[in-house]
């Protein structure tokens, strides 16, 4: 590839991945401000919000996996004409079926998140508070699948705009909302840790009230919006099923994956699963760079999948991968040269039990900037094998790199041989690193077999 076609293709995706990448930054803005507010609490509180963050952050991921692909298949569907118009209002339909469903059913799973941990040998004090916040939490998770359902239509239709200033917007009500419903203002009681629970839920009804009313005022977007969900055809939803189940299924491996580590760490103590919650936050927020990424590269190899230009789809997929990776090690060196910055974000008050938090953060920023990188890779990965339509194969890839490598590894190093969350961490890295480049063959693969079996068909040029 010349220097030339690189930053055509660079400057291809970053068009479309820079304001998702925006408004990954400005959502993960919310739950950010939200740990800073724990921290303002104390250890236990931080240790508490942050399992019920692991436990949250598996359904949430699970849903926004299953309504992931409706962007690919809009972007997928063809010129605009009659046929392919009713096409994509369809799709967005069997978009919100499957949001609501799937948000009902988190719901009522998230009520019973208490009993859980405590079955699984969590501290009683953190599940005591961990339970009160799912408890709160729990309403807010279908507006928020909708929103995802309403924003994968729009990246697909290739106008994301209204995302960035909704986003922005709900991270200032949300810092607002934080300070009255957790410390009490106005004459309102402090709530404490469940009021961070309580003004999540209430932003997230707001952010998809807006997002709804821009979308139907924006003539090209507003005629694919129908409501009428009961319209949906049981192909549309057949489709958006079979190509989102895996998704959801890879996706919510990963946060499953992510939720046991945390569970591994809260077995080490409080302090632990303290830091583990800072540190991981910290991560969470670059990772918002990979998912832009992961996007845009999918729905570009998406565009040129549909019209068989196999060596296009080739270029966006490795170009994505490199711009993934060039950014994570820029970052990398950021956590090495200044850990009191990153790590004062979160940790406020120079107690003991806070000097134990920040001695154990330490550590775990230092691997961190060794796992974000295969972080990246296998979030793109994953992406870049959606946008050729092939979603299966990356949730059996991810089940061994998490669970067949990663898990054990995790337990290895940090149970058995007692190196503590510093082990689990190493462990971790290990599974992602697995899962990036098991990725990574896979694509190269497929993209080989495609070339090979487009030039055995090409006709034979007369004489």
């Amino acid at each position: 590839m010349s220097l030339a076609q690189w930053r055509a293709d660079s400057a291809h995706i970053a068009a479309l991945a820079a304001p998702l990448i925006l408004t990954q930054f400005a959502q993960v803005a919310l739950s950010t401000t939200d740990i800073v507010m724990m921290g303002l609490l104390g250890p236990l509180d931080l240790a508490a919000g942050g399992l019920a963050l692991a436990v949250f952050n598996v359904f949430r991921t699970t849903g926004v996996g299953l309504v992931t692909p409706t962007g690919n298949l809009v972007a997928a569907a063809g010129a605009s004409d009659a046929q392919a118009d009713a096409e994509i209002r369809d799709l967005v339909r069997a978009s919100f079926v499957l949001a609501t469903m799937a948000g009902l059913a988190f719901w009522c799973l998230m009520l019973g998140g208490g009993t859980l941990l405590r079955w699984l040998g969590q501290d009683e004090a953190v599940v005591a508070r961990t339970a009160d916040y799912l408890f709160a939490a729990a309403p807010g998770m279908l507006p928020l699948l909708w929103f995802h359902a309403l924003r994968n239509f729009t990246v697909g239709m290739r106008r994301p705009g209204p995302l960035l200033a909704i986003t922005l917007a709900s991270v200032a009500l949300n810092a607002v909302l934080n300070v009255v419903l957790t410390f009490g203002a106005f004459g309102m009681p402090g709530l404490g840790l469940v009021g961070i629970a309580w003004s999540t839920t209430l932003v997230n009804f707001l952010s998809f009230a807006i997002f709804l009313l821009l979308v139907r005022r924006d003539p090209m977007l507003a005629r694919f919006l129908s409501m009428r969900l009961w319209r949906v055809s049981r192909g549309a939803l057949t489709r958006t099923w079979k190509m989102g189940l895996p998704v959801a299924a890879t996706y919510s491996s990963e946060a499953g994956f992510f939720a046991v580590v945390s569970l591994l760490v809260g077995a080490v103590g409080t302090a632990a699963l303290a830091a583990h919650t800072v540190v991981n936050q910290a991560v969470y927020i670059v990772f918002m760079i990979s998912v832009g990424l992961s996007h845009a590269s999918s729905i570009c190899i998406s565009k040129v999948w549909a019209r068989n230009e196999i060596a296009a789809a080739r270029r966006f997929g490795y170009t994505g991968l490199g711009m993934g990776a060039a950014c994570m090690a820029v970052i990398g060196l950021a956590y090495l040269a200044l850990p009191q910055a990153v790590l004062g974000l979160f940790l406020h008050s120079a107690g003991e039990s806070d000097a134990a938090v920040a001695a154990i953060a330490g550590q775990l920023l230092v691997i961190a900037a060794v796992l974000q990188v295969f972080d990246c890779g296998q979030n793109i990965g994953v992406g870049i094998l959606r946008g050729a339509g092939e979603t299966g194969s990356a949730f059996f890839i991810t089940l061994i790199g998490y669970w067949g490598i990663g898990l054990p590894a995790a337990w290895l190093l940090g149970g058995y041989f007692q190196f503590g969350a510093p082990g689990i961490w190493a462990g971790l890295t290990i599974g992602l690193m697995a899962t990036a480049g098991q990725l990574l063959m896979r694509f190269h693969r497929l993209i080989g077999a495609r070339l090979a079996r487009d030039a055995a068909t090409a006709p034979v040029p007369a004489r």
